[in-house]
């Protein structure tokens, strides 16, 4: 179908990036089993809405741009004063959670696979859910993302698959803007 093909049916307009994730996402658990918390699962929906931009996936250093390296940040936290240390517990578990989820095809052929992210992430929710005990009105709420990890990178993955395949049809009503990094 070319571009002045599409009729007006085949765009989907949201009012955010977040809230397309949260639905999306809550589709593939609503078929679940065992279906996650809606805390869990708009908690996700918040994950993949803040790494829709790509300066929060990466981090600059000297000037330059690089990945985030998260086993190493995981041991730097025991030496952080406390906020730090929940700031990066947080970011340690939902870019696990990310790179197991929605990108965990870019880690085939890879040494560290989502094995690797998903002991990293279940380690760093466990370790937040010390300094944060509750969170969305839920007790023990990062100690749950922590033993459902993999389940929640699985509903994220089924999302991806869905939206990336659309998109490689080309007919995919969906488009993620990233800015670029300054630098």
């Amino acid at each position: 179908m070319s571009g002045g093909d599409r009729d007006s049916k085949d765009f989907v307009l949201e009012s955010s990036l977040q809230y397309f994730f949260y639905s999306q996402l809550q589709e593939f658990n609503e078929k679940s089993q065992e279906p996650l918390p809606n805390e869990a699962i708009y908690y996700s929906s918040m994950v993949m809405d803040r790494f829709g931009e790509s300066e929060n996936y990466f981090e600059v250093s000297e000037g330059k741009v690089k990945d985030k390296v998260l086993g190493v940040k995981l041991l730097q936290t025991s030496h952080m004063p406390r906020e730090e240390k929940k700031r990066v517990l947080k970011d340690i578990g939902d870019m696990a959670l990310l790179i197991c989820g929605f990108f965990s095809d870019s880690l085939n052929k890879k040494i560290l696979d989502t094995k690797y992210y998903q002991e990293l992430g279940q380690r760093a929710y466990s370790h937040l859910n010390a300094e944060v005990p509750s969170a969305y009105d839920v007790p023990e709420f990062f100690h749950l993302l922590s033993l459902r990890f993999d389940q929640l990178a699985t509903v994220m993955s089924l999302v991806s698959e869905k939206t990336i395949g659309q998109a490689a049809d080309f007919e995919s009503p969906y488009l993620i803007i990233t800015k670029k990094i300054a630098g």
